[in-house]
């Protein structure tokens, strides 16, 4: 097995406004809150090989009380997976870099 680096993620779009990262499952969790620390994600939803494992519905004014159980869901599948994939929908389409 072969560790990838957390900053050197390609995302794959999908729909606007959607984005897919692969990552490690010791990654999950911080590339998970740096996520959330960004403000424009709607839903997280964690694939395995095409199948959904858990999903997570975000909305603004989300407050720590209601994030800590669900951190701790995420790296408790973290834990138990080798390689995931991350679906991220956003609220607002980034620009594409054409640049």
């Amino acid at each position: 097995m072969t560790q990838t680096d957390p900053n050197n993620v390609e995302p794959k779009y999908g729909y606007p406004g959607q984005e897919e990262l692969q990552v490690m499952g010791e990654q999950l969790l911080a590339r998970v809150k740096e996520l959330i620390h960004e403000g424009n994600v709607r839903r997280i939803i964690i694939k395995q090989e095409g199948r959904t494992i858990a999903e997570f519905p975000l909305t603004v004014g989300v407050g720590l009380a209601v994030l800590a159980p669900m951190l701790a869901a995420i790296g408790a599948v973290g834990a138990l997976l080798a390689q995931c994939s991350i679906e991220v929908v956003r609220s607002d389409v980034p620009p594409p870099s054409n640049i």
